[in-house]
């Protein structure tokens, strides 16, 4: 059959994502892909400089997505289907451009683990994330931002004369618009990803690329790559270097042959071909290769404690299998970002397919000969240069405009767009993509004024030519607002309390109050951040914020009055909030620590003994109980 690309609708059980946060996050992200430095031992030159390169001072000017529940209903979600008479892909344009599911049609066989539900959970850098298929994370280090936001999609030109599906959007951590062009060859085995990530600026801009596909995670699940070494990471914050397939014992090459959740990151040797494969006890299972940009290539496995076990549970469903993640990406690891030049790209190909290897050589003992197995059946089904031959032919292609829209993403890469003048040819990001977030800062530009109609500010930028037209601005309260933002974010933290404070003092009550209590929160003002936080729930209350920013601004409230000893009044704000938010599980933890604070250590059992669940948990936080009852 020819290659066809057409529009499908997806049926999963769903837990809604709920609407964004829109207090603007002011902290560092608290993310768990972070390095402890001081426990680095020696690292190669180009690994030590990647790790201490551009790390992220806050999630800004992102939002975060902490609001969905676990309370799953029946949802349709729009996808596209990619298909040829070998394998069909179904991919999800409104949630970071997912592929959810690759089927290999002669053998009936699903190439990725396919979650059969759509569940956040707290992965991401900014939030809500979900787990299954293949994903692309770019930005920084982790999940990223777009895990579960719309992309634009559309119809072009594919390199053998059918079609391909374009993926486009506008990275706003870095500011880098980036595509991911997917196709099959007619009768080809492998699904082709064309990757191009361009800097439009005029200034060197940290990357970061890694693609994570799961696959289906059995006892006798193993993973191999085309490396003797691997760098080791886990919760613990270390990374040290390790022997493959593994020492003293055990084989980490099998995701449930070790008991702690870990990263591998394989040590694959320079001008070597890159892959990573997950094959069953059959010999069985799915190979991703690609051009030689895309070196690193990573295990994550959940383990076989009883803390993984937890995890996959509560990404799924319990009894349905859990998975392994096979990932590849720019630098050796996850903890490294890459400078790209101003006005330069990043662009390679990869691919994804099945593979069928002799089991007894894949399985043995013999480390070197399963490797060799392995690339030799790779490099059987899709030679190398057969792989670079389809990236040369798809780089034009790179450059062909859409023909048809299929999927629509934000309007940022629209206002970015129009105020630079930028060409991207082959992603463009139309005006009429614009929409009510993007409209405040259109007319920032165009009048040098910046007004919102609304009672809550909307989303911040904090760009540095952002900052520029904010200081130049008419004065007025929500500039002052978005401008102290943009400084907080820019490292000028004084001037940043003064713009808060002169929106304040301009009539901007609650959202530059809960600004400034952060701030002194930060600073370790404990006292004074209690009292502002505490004044400026008072004022959202009155203003008739909504749910989402009460729930939000509540919480921190409580928070930083439980820090300053003051449990009593973090106990009235809890109880101001609606009863359908104190019933979250993050509030009810909440409460259980204000009991506690409080000497109600009975009170504060019984609400855990109740059951807990807290929704938005992040990827290795403490145990609850810790949390509750620390020795």
């Amino acid at each position: 059959m020819a290659t066809t690309v057409r529009r499908a609708v997806l049926s999963l059980p769903a837990a809604p994502l709920g609407p964004e946060n829109p207090l603007p996050p002011l902290a560092a992200p608290g993310e768990a892909h972070r390095v402890d430095r001081a426990r680095l031992g020696p690292l190669p030159d180009g690994m030590a400089r990647g790790i201490g390169y551009a790390p992220l001072r806050s999630l800004l000017p992102v939002r975060r997505r902490d609001d969905y529940t676990r309370t799953r209903v029946p949802t349709d979600f729009d996808a596209v289907v990619i298909e040829n008479d070998r394998l069909r892909a179904t991919v999800l344009p409104g949630l970071g451009g997912r592929v959810h599911s690759l089927e290999h049609k002669p053998s009936g066989r699903s190439l990725v683990y396919r979650n059969p539900v759509f569940q956040p959970a707290g992965f991401a850098l900014n939030g809500a994330w979900f787990s299954g298929g293949i994903e692309w994370n770019i930005g920084a280090t982790g999940h990223g931002t777009l895990s579960v936001a719309p992309l634009h999609a559309a119809r072009v030109p594919a390199p053998d004369g059918g079609e391909m599906l374009r993926l486009w959007e506008w990275e706003r951590l870095r500011d880098t618009p980036f595509q991911v062009d997917l196709w099959l060859p007619d009768g080809s085995d492998f699904l082709y990803a064309g990757v191009r990530i361009r800097n439009p600026h005029h200034r060197t801009v940290p990357v970061y690329w890694w693609s994570n596909t799961a696959v289906p995670e059995t006892p006798h699940t193993r993973v191999l790559a085309p490396a003797d070494s691997a760098w080791h990471f886990d919760y613990e914050r270390t990374l040290r270097k390790v022997a493959v397939p593994g020492q003293d014992g055990t084989d980490r090459t099998y995701p449930l042959g070790g008991e702690p959740p870990a990263d591998h990151f394989y040590d694959i040797a320079d001008g070597a071909r890159p892959w990573i494969a997950a094959v069953d006890e059959s010999g069985r299972g799915l190979v991703q290769t690609s051009t030689g940009l895309l070196r690193g290539r990573k295990l994550f496995a959940w383990g076989a404690g009883a803390t993984g076990r937890r995890w996959q549970e509560w990404l799924t469903e319990p009894g349905t299998g859990g998975y392994a993640e096979i990932q590849a990406g720019l630098a050796r690891t996850q903890l490294e970002h890459v400078p790209l030049e101003a006005g330069g790209e990043f662009a390679w190909l990869e691919a994804y397919g099945p593979l069928a290897a002799d089991p007894r050589a894949v399985h043995g003992t013999d480390w070197a000969a399963a490797r060799a197995e392995t690339e030799a059946r790779l490099e059987a089904a899709l030679p190398r240069t057969q792989v670079d031959a389809a990236y040369a032919a798809w780089r034009p292609y790179a450059d062909q405009e859409p023909k048809e829209q299929l999927a629509t993403g934000s309007g940022w890469g629209a206002l970015e767009a129009e105020r630079s003048g930028f060409t991207l040819p082959g992603t463009p990001f139309a005006a009429a993509t614009l929409g009510a977030q993007q409209r405040p800062w259109r007319q920032l530009w165009h009048t040098g004024t910046l007004r919102e109609d609304g009672p809550e500010p909307g989303p911040s930028l904090v760009a540095s030519h952002w900052r520029e037209l904010l200081e130049a601005a008419e004065p007025g309260p929500h500039a002052a607002y978005h401008l102290g933002v943009a400084q907080w974010h820019a490292g000028d933290r004084s001037q940043a309390v003064r713009s808060w404070e002169c929106a304040l003092r301009l009539g901007l009550g609650w959202p530059a109050l809960r600004c400034l209590a952060a701030a002194d929160a930060a600073d370790g003002h404990r006292a004074r951040a209690a009292d502002r936080y505490a004044a400026a729930v008072g004022a959202a209350c009155t203003a008739g914020a909504s749910r989402a920013a009460l729930s939000a601004l509540g919480h921190e409230a409580a928070e930083a009055l439980l820090a300053a000893d003051r449990a009593r009044e973090a106990a009235e704000v809890l109880a101001g909030l609606p009863a359908a938010t104190r019933a979250r599980g993050r509030f009810r933890l909440l409460q259980a620590r204000i009991l506690l604070a409080l000497g109600e250590v009975a009170a504060a059992r019984a609400v855990v003994a109740d059951g807990l669940e807290v929704e938005d948990l992040r990827e290795g936080e403490q145990a609850l109980a810790e949390q509750l009852f620390p020795a």
